[in-house]
């Protein structure tokens, strides 16, 4: 009995390092910004809570969130953040959640925010992610796919499989957009909307707000009579976003260049203020809406980077394949 015991345990184990890791990933937000930003994280409706929903990340720094199977939800950059000495209440110029605290607990971004936005393990077995400017900008942010592995051991990223369609790349908005804002978007920081924190920008441009949060009408906000895409149209303002980072969301209708999908399982790196001076892809075009790159040539961080990750999940499933084979031969011999 204990023989037979010992033989399923070791195959059962055998199978389970055969399964790839395909319905959970990992977030890994590192901050470029010349300053600290607090990331903040909320979870969709009926979708389970990570791990935390709000930290600080210095300059220079990485943190890692394990996100459940088939979770949903956005991640942001918080700015120019200060307690209050006086009533101890915890407040950012951008991307406040309106909780009080460095935990948002629930509490979603104030427009305007950069949003990346993720639908893990979604329809047909894939993740969606984009990055938002629907709801204004306030940093520049870069998603790259790190590691995908297809519910059939294949996959890769950005291989263009048919598990991926082909949309498994980098995206995100590399330009810093808040000093080239048109002026009636243009949100400025105030010394006692700060708390006097130092930071991105204090006293001058720090956020560029959508045109529906400036003006609220339907046109802008894609709403009434023109809440469907045959009626909502890109603006002018809109235009300004897409112009200058072609890969993000600029209006609600926005979908067909700006939503990327990778087979589930897919991990992704998250970079705020990301350096642009390696990579393949010039995707962005900043002087084209009148912007100046602020860390180098406007480029993705593009295929040979992902070629790296594939190769590294690729070693990885190799590693696990040897492990199941030997579990599963020793199993055999009892």
């Amino acid at each position: 009995m204990a023989r037979r015991s010992a033989h399923l345990a070791l195959c059962s184990l055998a199978l389970l390092l055969l399964l790839p890791a395909a319905w959970s990933a990992t977030f890994t937000m590192t901050n470029n910004c010349g300053y600290t930003v607090w990331p903040g994280l909320l979870s969709g409706a009926g979708t389970a809570p990570l791990s935390t929903t709000g930290f600080a990340l210095a300059h220079g720094a990485s943190a890692t969130v394990n996100a459940p199977a088939s979770w949903s939800g956005r991640m942001w950059a918080r700015t120019l953040c200060a307690t209050d000495a006086a009533t101890g209440k915890f407040t950012c110029a951008t991307g406040d959640c309106g909780s009080g605290s460095v935990l948002c607990n629930g509490g979603g971004a104030a427009p305007p925010a950069t949003l990346a936005e993720f639908t893990l393990d979604g329809s047909g077995g894939l993740d969606f992610f984009d990055v938002s400017l629907v709801d204004g900008y306030n940093v520049p942010m870069l998603i790259v796919p790190q590691a995908a592995a297809s519910a059939a051991g294949g996959g890769g990223v950005g291989n263009g499989s048919a598990a991926d369609s082909g949309k498994c790349m980098a995206t995100g908005c590399l330009v810093d957009l808040n000093g080239a804002c048109p002026a009636d978007l243009r949100v400025m920081a105030t010394t006692a909307s700060t708390g006097g924190a130092a930071g991105a920008g204090a006293g001058g441009p720090v956020a560029c707000r959508s045109a529906c949060e400036a003006f609220g009408t339907p046109q802008y906000c894609c709403s009434g009579a023109y809440g469907n895409p045959n009626t909502c149209k890109p603006s002018t303002y809109s235009q300004f976003f897409k112009t200058a980072c072609p890969r993000a969301y600029s209006y609600a209708y926005d979908d067909s260049t700006s939503t990327f999908t990778c087979a589930a399982g897919t991990s992704y790196a998250i970079t705020f203020c990301p350096s642009t001076t390696s990579g393949k892809y010039s995707g962005e075009n900043p002087q084209a809406a009148g912007v100046q790159p602020t860390n180098g040539s406007m480029v993705y961080l593009g295929g040979e980077q992902l070629a790296t990750g594939g190769a590294h999940i690729a070693a990885s499933r190799s590693s696990l394949l040897v492990i199941a084979a030997a579990t599963l031969a020793a199993a055999v011999l009892l």
